[in-house]
Order: C-alpha cells, then structure tokens, then sequence
C-alpha cells in the first residue's frame, strides 16, 4: 500500500521558523524534544492494559489526589527528555510541589510547565486522556531559573499545546500563528499534519459540564445552564450534552466541532472557592490554543484567562471555555445581564 506523503511535526516547524528572520531554532528544538516525550508516553498509553502500569501508585500529589502509576511514567518521561535538552531553565509539573531543575550546565532560554497526563483517573476504562503544556520566555538572567520564569501571565506565551492520546495519538499546538493538529502514524513514528489552521466555531450546539455539581454553583451559572436545555428557536432543539470528564478530551472536541466547556467555582463549599482547574497547567496552555483558534476563555466572573497574573505554582482557576458566541452568552448571564 502506497503511504501519501505528507507535512512531518518536524518539517512544520523549521519551516515556520524560516517565517521569523530573527528566530534562533531553540523554540523549534525544544518543541521538537516535546514530540520524542509525547511518542514515548503515547507507547507506553498504548500497552497499557498489557503491562503492570494500570492502577494507582501508591503516591500522593501536591492537590492531594491520589496518583495513578501512568500519571508517575509520563512525568518521570518529560523530566527526563528535557531536562537535558539545553532550552529550559526551569520546570513545572502538576503533580510535583516545587519547581523541576534543569540538569547543570544545559540551561535555556524557556521556561516549561506540563500537565503529564491529564484526565488520568480514566486511565483504567481506556478513555482518552493527554498531555498539556506550555512554554514561556525566561524573564530571570543567566543560569537556573525559578518561579519567576513561571508566573507568567499567559497571554505571554511563546507556545502552547497539548497531546491527546485517543483512537489515535494527536498533537494540537500553537506558537502564536494558528493552532494545528498532528496526527502520529504508529506504523512510522511520525506526526503528519492532519488538522492545519483549526478554527473554533463561532456558535455550536454543545456543552461540556458535570451536571452532577449543579447544585454548587451560583445562581447566574444555573441560569445559563437552564438556556442552554432551552429549546433554540431557530432549531427548535437545546444544546446537546457532551462530557467526557477529561478537559483535553472535552476542549478537543470542542476545538474541532464548537462547543463550549465549563467548571464554575463551588459556592457551597469554603475549602473550593476557586474551581478546580489549575492556571498553569490546563486553563492558560487552553485558553492560549482557544483564543488563536477563533474561541474565548474567561473565569466564571469574566476575566479573561490569559490576563491573570498567577500568584502560585499550583493556582486554581474557574474555567469557561469555548466558541466565542457561546462564551460571549455565558458572559451575560454572569454578569446578571441576562
């Protein structure tokens, strides 16, 4: 069978780097380290069922969650590729309490925060879960970095992205020019482009929501829930429910067909009065691919995502996020205007 040839991971991005006159090639190498990680997590996703990986590993992370033995594979992997690969200066992951070192004498240009594998108490009924990541510029000078370098307001993103590992393994991301999804043919190990230029849609017929936390959230967010199960007078129907309970297989989804994603903060309960959903990590990477995709992402009172300051290695965060019309309806009625 003749294989179409087609545009690698790789091959897009030294050509967009080609784009930039000033550009040196450290953001295109450590990306291109970032895919080895995401092939060798991707493999070890796929034996899963078939190898002693499935389960929890007997660890507690920094939210106090229980971590399963992938979550602990997949962060020890991205560690590992990139402490060495000579254009970080500092990392952060989601399931570790303090900053990540980079190896002694190898420190770069970027800074580096990762989700390893979101979405990973799925893990043991075989839905799809990802990796989430972001890239920032340095800001401290010389040497190894510190939380400086990480709380970074998101709209200061240099790139941004995500692995998901599904029917098959994709990596979506952005360096600030377009979001485009890369689809891994396992047979040769390579990424070919198979999404360019993704744009959000601007209205859809979807949402993504535990219904089952309904009654925790405010007033003005139960409100807009109750729109959305109204029927449309142009379609005569409500939005469909669609909830995965794994935000990159949601935000996916959403990317592709239009949809909008929320996770109100907990009115009822003192000890969540922020959400769920991290900054770092999830909502700002997110919220980066959204808004250049054509989508939006705002807090459930209104901010925009990308222009909060973290305060915090491990911030949580309130997250709508989505097609713009649908995010700019939500903003109404959170605003008590609806």
């Amino acid at each position: 069978m003749n294989r179409p040839l087609g545009i690698t991971v790789s091959r897009h991005i030294l050509d967009s780097q080609h784009i930039h006159p000033k550009a040196t090639g450290d953001l295109s190498s450590l990306l291109i380290e970032l895919i080895v990680a995401a092939k060798t997590i991707s493999a070890e996703v796929n034996k899963a069922g078939l190898s002693d990986v499935l389960g929890m590993s007997g660890k507690t992370n920094i939210q106090g969650e229980d971590v399963q033995k992938l979550d602990d594979i997949a962060n020890n992997i991205i560690k590992r590729r990139m402490a060495r690969c000579g254009h970080l200066c500092v990392m952060t992951s989601e399931e570790e309490a303090d900053v990540i070192p980079v190896a002694e004498g190898h420190e770069g240009k970027y800074s580096l925060a990762f989700d390893p594998l979101d979405g990973s108490s799925n893990i043991d009924v075989n839905v799809s879960i990802g990796t989430i990541f972001s890239v920032h510029r340095r800001i401290t000078s010389g040497g190894q970095g510190d939380e400086n370098d990480l709380l970074i307001k998101g709209s200061e993103q240099v790139a941004a992205g995500y692995i998901i590992y599904g029917s098959s393994t994709m990596m979506v991301f952005s360096t600030g020019e377009g979001v485009h999804g890369f689809t891994l043919d396992p047979s040769v190990g390579e990424f070919y482009l198979s999404h360019p230029d993704i744009r959000m849609p601007k209205k859809s017929r979807y949402f993504s929501v535990n219904e089952g936390y309904t009654r925790y959230w405010s007033e003005n967010v139960r409100r807009y829930l109750d729109y959305l199960k109204e029927e449309d007078k142009a379609t005569g129907r409500p939005y469909s429910g669609r909830y995965i309970g794994s935000l990159v297989a949601d935000f996916h989804r959403n990317l592709i067909n239009g949809g909008i994603f929320l996770y109100p903060r907990d009115t009822k309960n003192p000890a969540k009065p922020v959400g769920k959903l991290r900054l770092l990590y999830e909502a700002s990477p997110l919220a980066f691919l959204a808004e250049r995709a054509g989508g939006r992402a705002i807090t459930d009172d209104g901010l925009n995502i990308l222009e909060i300051q973290p305060e915090g290695l491990h911030q949580r965060v309130p997250l709508i996020i989505g097609s713009s019309y649908d995010v700019g309806i939500a903003e109404e009625f959170l605003a008590g205007e609806r």
